[in-house]
């Protein structure tokens, strides 16, 4: 009797030119196998993580996808860093949300989201990426003068797999967007070490998005106009200011208190 069961199709590698996402990092890249795998085109790993990616080695083999066991140092030349943790998978990139996609999922939902403006430092955007996801967010909007084509891979590896548990929006105007967001309702919170009110009892209203400024500058001007308010941590004084990802942290973790 002749087999009728459909034949599994490859899907098709990107034309040449077309942009590709590469992911380094073991728990990075297993979160994204699990949540796009379609997305995989190509797979390396080292043999040292032989046993955690044998599920997505067995895959990427039964659809005649390239994918390749060796060693440490010879991954280091591949990726062209050590910063890998035996796993790099070449994908298609990831979907971002237009700015009323965005929207229109906050207002839906009463929603929280954080956004970056001109947070460019991989690992700090890294590092807020995973605490959203760990406490519960639903999106993150990145901000800055220039376009972000992608979230920088060692972003993507620090975040140990948020970057596939939330979604991701850009803008090149952050202050326009945040206009746009709260004309559908979505309340505005900016951060600011020299803000006279304080993050202790403030009630955030949903839905709501948190706003951290650059690492050295803060809040644009025109990113501090679009904020409904403007908030501090209370410190010591020992110290002028906190790291902005150690900052997302607390404020996003009061922000999830507030029914």
């Amino acid at each position: 009797m002749k087999n009728t069961r459909p034949r599994y199709r490859a899907p098709s590698p990107p034309p040449p030119g077309e942009p590709v996402e590469s992911v380094h990092g073991l728990r990075a890249g297993l979160a994204l196998f699990a949540r796009r795998r379609d997305d995989v085109l190509r797979v390396a790993y080292s043999r040292s993580v032989r046993g955690e990616v044998a599920e997505l080695g067995r895959w990427a083999a039964s659809r005649r996808m390239p994918v390749v066991e060796t060693t440490d140092d010879e991954l280091d030349r591949l990726v062209g860093s050590t910063h890998h943790e035996g796993l790099c998978i070449v994908a298609r990139p990831r979907k971002w949300l237009s700015v009323k996609e965005l929207a229109d999922a906050l207002a839906r939902t009463r929603g929280l989201a954080i956004a970056l403006d001109r947070v460019r430092n991989p690992y700090n955007v890294g590092a807020i990426l995973r605490s959203a996801a760990f406490l519960g967010l639903d999106a993150a909007l990145l901000g800055a003068p220039a376009p972000h084509p992608a979230l920088a891979p060692a972003a993507v590896r620090v975040a140990e797999g948020a970057a596939e548990h939330i979604e991701l929006a850009r803008t090149t105007d952050l202050g326009e967007t945040l206009a746009r967001l709260r004309s559908h309702g979505v309340h505005i919170v900016g951060a600011d070490g020299r803000s006279t009110t304080s993050t202790v009892g403030f009630a955030f209203r949903r839905p709501a998005v948190l706003v951290m400024g650059h690492e050295r500058e803060g809040l644009g001007d025109r990113v501090r106009a679009r904020c409904d308010a403007v908030v501090s941590i209370p410190g010591s004084g020992r110290v002028e200011s906190l790291n902005v990802s150690v900052a997302a942290g607390i404020l996003m973790a009061q922000m999830k208190r507030t029914p």
